[in-house]
């Protein structure tokens, strides 16, 4: 040790470095100690007197650069333009990914949580949405946002990106498909590859850009004809990083695996092949993750809730493991899914297909006279579904005495009416407990024969589609239950309480109304669940609806137990769908290790690890919403183009500071009312009451109210439907005094801005080459 280094200052990890290298350096953690007591940024040489690596050891000193590289790298520390390296906290910068705005500026958000950076349009042309940088804090903005500078970028995130292929001039450019991603990629002639004007086309990006140029690429594969059918989904599928092709090595595991059920797979389980279960799904489902039974007891019910067990064929660690992870989860498209199994399991052997054996992890309930769990067996078995039954044929079975369906399935329909009994008894329980239940409208889009759409129509749900969310309902919370008795980590499905800014927004609203919101400053569902009773019947019962909804979190995967607060239950976690989600997969490998009895510590996940695979496959399920929003968005769109013109009622489904988003009531589409629109007023935004309100005439214009709108125009790049207003049937109100004084600021949690039709910059090299349109709200 040389004398700069105190007896404080020894590498308290030097133990473990080593074990690890023949010719151990100095730990990631004591080059960060070095640096703190220096205070100051030091260069390479300065460290490695610090750290008692002479630069006469050429091989440790090599290794020496190489470990501050790479601390470089991953963010633990910056290198100033002295060549000097400083700790990140210590020199005010943050670390963080690039969040795009279609309208050119963008956000960085921090990795190590906190409020978000802004970064100006100039700014955002150095980098592109979803880049990893460190960026600087250099002010506030005239919104009193803090305001970022780009320091470094740690990681580009686009190596690819899709896009429609133009030209200009003689000088060929792709303009991203992703609306977050603004700046055009130019195109050199010899990167071309016979592509042609108007395709969607996908390019390898070879110059990232920087303040003065744009990104340059070259096209790697031409994908088709822009509006060819299905392209949408294809750019979905590119846009959002979606994985959709299988390795050669997950192929090859495949084809190792029986084509059916092996006398070796049945050792050790239960035989449920006599017992009737049946399947209950929708008629286009192919993936059938659970099966049911229940029979009446003397004193309550049995509920057996069979569900595909596919941790019995992806074992940890091996290739259909780490792809299955990769994805997540399955992502449904119209009329086309990304999956996350192969066929081969997915619609095939995990899938409990009817009259075949099938290998199934089982929850056994019972449950008591008012719908309560009182006890629950977990095993493993083999089962062979006796029906393959859709909602609608449950519905009618249910509802029409002489259905056709009855005498079809004959041997089913009393075990088809237990199930139905039971479901009434568990839709009592949730009604006491204070589950939130919303009327909300779900929509499927129909199309022609030549892939376009036909039509939109409303889903129905019915007494089969909540009778088997309550049975899975049920399940979810035998599981979360029994692997919390068993202290095994696991991720739980958590959906926590409605944030303090956001109950308080609420209850302004919900006063304009006469009602108040109970629970003080930790309202249950129960509390909820009053509020909705209470408006039950009214006119003004969706939109009271709508903002209880609004104001709640997004339900997440985390180890951390914080219970269900929409469900109102107290442990809750996901154990039915396998097939399709991996947070499913690895809740039921913690119940076969609680099986084996080899303790919390034999288990191959601890609690961080969890936590970090909870955080995944949250972002992985974001992932798929904005995917198949983005492609439903543009579909929706399509239709609507062909309608220029064309009057229709409509719902205003959100206020913003910029205009009203309507929902078209037959169609099911959402367009925009630009504020311009509303008349001769100047409108202000109210967040609290999610309204605009004019400042001269007092009219108001709120969630629910009916209006009157015409097709305006429609931009298929920017997924926009403009609306001009024509009349309102119910929105022009006069406000009372007690109205609180008009606000403009921007809704909690989003970042709002005007559409805008300035012209956008493009750079190539050093030259500004034509312009386009910035593109309106995502």
């Amino acid at each position: 040790m040389t004398s700069q280094q105190s007896e404080e200052q020894r590498d308290p990890y030097a133990q473990r470095e080593a074990e690890k290298y023949d010719n151990p350096i100095p730990s990631r953690e004591f080059i960060s100690e070095v640096l703190e007591t220096a205070q100051k940024p030091l260069r390479l040489f300065q460290i490695a007197k610090l750290v008692d690596v002479p630069e006469e050891d050429e091989e440790r000193f090599e290794a020496l650069s190489r470990r501050v590289k790479a601390m470089v790298r991953d963010g633990q520390l910056i290198r100033n333009r002295r060549g000097a390296f400083g700790l990140l906290q210590k020199m005010d910068l943050i670390k963080g990914r690039v969040l795009g705005h279609p309208d050119g500026f963008g956000f960085v958000v921090p990795e190590d949580g906190g409020k978000d950076l802004f970064l100006s349009e100039k700014e955002m042309h150095k980098v592109l949405h979803g880049d990893i940088i460190i960026a600087s804090v250099v002010g506030e903005d005239r919104r009193g946002r803090r305001e970022g500078m780009v320091v470094e970028i740690a990681e580009h995130a686009n190596k690819q990106i899709l896009g429609r292929l133009g030209f200009e001039d003689g000088l060929a450019w792709v303009r991203p498909n992703n609306t977050r991603i603004t700046q055009d990629v130019f195109i050199p002639q010899d990167g071309l590859m016979d592509a042609k004007e108007e395709q969607i086309v996908l390019v390898e990006v070879i110059h990232q850009p920087s303040l003065r140029s744009g990104p340059i690429g070259k096209v790697v594969e031409v994908l088709g004809d822009y509006m060819a059918p299905g392209m949408e989904i294809d750019s979905a599928i590119h846009d959002h990083n979606i994985p959709n092709t299988w390795s050669e090595e997950l192929l090859a595991e495949l084809a190792e695996i029986p084509d059916e059920v092996t006398e070796a797979d049945l050792e050790g389980r239960k035989d449920l092949r006599g017992l009737q279960l049946v399947t209950i799904d929708g008629a286009d489902t192919k993936d059938f993750d659970d099966a049911v039974f229940a029979k009446r007891r003397k004193n309550g019910w049995r509920l057996v809730v069979a569900i595909a067990d596919v941790s019995h064929y992806v074992k940890p660690g091996t290739a259909l493991d780490k792809e299955a992870l990769k994805r997540g989860n399955s992502v449904y498209f119209p009329q086309r899914v990304v999956p996350m199994l192969p066929s081969k399991l997915s619609d095939g052997l995990c899938s409990l297909n009817p009259k075949v054996d099938r290998l199934c992890m089982v929850a056994d309930l019972s449950i008591t006279e008012d719908g309560k769990l009182d006890r629950s067996q977990f095993y493993q078995a083999v089962m062979n579904s006796k029906a393959r039954l859709t909602y609608t044929q449950v519905h009618e079975m249910l509802t029409d005495k002489n259905s056709a369906y009855r005498e079809e399935f004959a041997e089913q329909v009393p075990h088809v009416e237990a199930l139905h009994e039971l479901y009434k008894v568990l839709q009592k329980a949730r009604e006491e407990r204070g589950a939130l239940e919303f009327d909300t409208t779900e929509t499927r889009i129909v199309f022609d024969e030549e892939r376009k759409i036909e039509a939109i129509v409303p889903v129905v749900r019915n007494d089969a589609h909540k009778l088997i969310e309550e049975c899975m309902l049920m399940a979810n919370v035998a599981t979360a239950r029994y692997l919390k008795w068993h202290k095994i980590p696991i991720v739980y499905r958590v959906h926590e309480s409605p944030l303090e800014e956001r109950l308080k927004n609420l209850r302004t609203f919900l006063a304009d109304f006469g009602l108040v919101l109970g629970g003080g400053d930790e309202p249950t569902a129960h509390d909820y669940a009053e509020v909705s009773a209470k408006v039950a019947g009214e006119p003004y019962e969706h939109l009271v609806q709508t903002v209880l909804l609004r104001s709640m979190n997004q339900a997440v995967y985390t180890p951390d137990n914080k219970g269900h607060f929409g469900l109102n239950y107290e442990h809750y976690t996901h154990f039915t769908s396998p097939i399709r989600r991996y947070p499913d997969l690895l809740v039921h490998r913690a119940i076969r290790h609680a099986w084996l009895k080899q303790g919390v510590e034999g288990f191959m996940y601890d609690e961080a690890k969890m936590a970090e695979l909870g955080s995944h496959c949250s972002d992985t399920e974001r992932r798929a919403d904005e995917a198949t929003r983005d492609a439903v968005t543009f579909l929706k769109c399509e239709f609507l183009s062909h309608r220029l013109g064309e009057e229709y009622d409509a719902v205003i489904t959100a206020a913003t500071n910029f205009g009203l988003f309507v929902e078209i009531d037959p169609l099911y589409v959402e367009g925009l009312i630009h504020i311009t629109e509303l008349g001769e007023d100047y409108f202000h935004y109210d967040n609290a009451r999610h309204c605009l309100k004019g400042e001269r005439t007092g009219k108001v214009y709120r969630l629910g109210d009916r209006v009157r709108v015409q097709v305006a125009q429609v931009n298929l790049d920017e997924r926009k439907v403009d609306l001009r207003f024509i009349t309102d049937d119910s929105a022009q109100k006069e406000v009372s005094a007690e109205d609180s004084s008009p606000s403009s600021e921007t809704p909690a949690g989003e970042e709002q801005a005007e559409p805008k039709k300035r012209p956008k910059k493009r750079y190539y090299n050093k030259k500004k080459r034509g312009s386009r349109n910035s593109k309106g709200k995502s």
